[in-house]
């Protein structure tokens, strides 16, 4: 399989850290890309250019990270990280909407950041800050069982917070969320994630 990547996305992140959690990273040729100048060899599998892109062995094409993790997780034997049904299907979804929720909005942010000074507007970036805000404030109150779980909604989570850490560690996330900062110095120490780090 292809898994057209970046070394910085944290939607690639998610995807990788699932394939070694569950035993498929071998699985994974990864074709380096860079999505913002619309390369060729991306566009004609993908007409969005998003990352990631996965070309299965069949030849099928699969985006964005969700479908491709979903995919993924019905490759392997052991558990799954995404519940195939019930009570706990939908709470690792809602988890992994939220944490991909936030990451759109810090994205967003650091985009606005790269424009130039006259063309930024202060209130859309408070916008997006704020839904940050409210999103980790929220992660926060609501850790229950992240210590003993394994699934795709906390992976997420894992990876919003080393994204913050590697774009925004000017704005440190931990201040009066000492318990998702625990979860995550425990979680990032997982060799999926140790093996995943984002670099430039």
């Amino acid at each position: 399989m292809q898994l057209f990547y970046s070394s910085t996305s944290p939607f690639v992140r998610k995807v990788l850290v699932l394939a070694h959690e569950t035993g498929l990273q071998g699985e994974l040729e990864r074709v380096k890309t860079n999505p913002w100048q619309g390369e060729a060899v991306l566009t004609a599998e993908n007409p969005l250019s998003k990352i990631p892109t996965l070309i299965t062995n069949t030849g099928q094409v699969l985006y964005d990270s969700r479908v491709i993790c979903e995919y993924l997780d019905g490759l392997h034997e052991g558990v799954r990280m995404i519940p195939e049904a019930g009570e706990q299907r939908w709470q690792v979804l809602r988890l992994q909407a939220l944490a991909d929720g936030i990451l759109d909005a810090g994205i967003l942010r650091f985009m606005e950041a790269k424009r130039e000074v006259a063309q930024r507007s202060p209130e859309w970036d408070k916008m997006q800050k704020n839904a940050v805000e409210r999103g980790l404030d929220y992660l926060q109150t609501n850790l229950s069982n992240w210590n003993t779980e394994i699934n795709l909604g906390v992976i997420t989570v894992a990876c919003l917070l080393g994204w913050l850490d590697f774009r925004f560690s000017h704005e440190p996330w931990r201040t009066d969320r000492p318990g998702l900062a625990d979860w995550y110095d425990t979680f990032s120490q997982r060799p999926s994630m140790q093996a995943t780090v984002p670099f430039e």
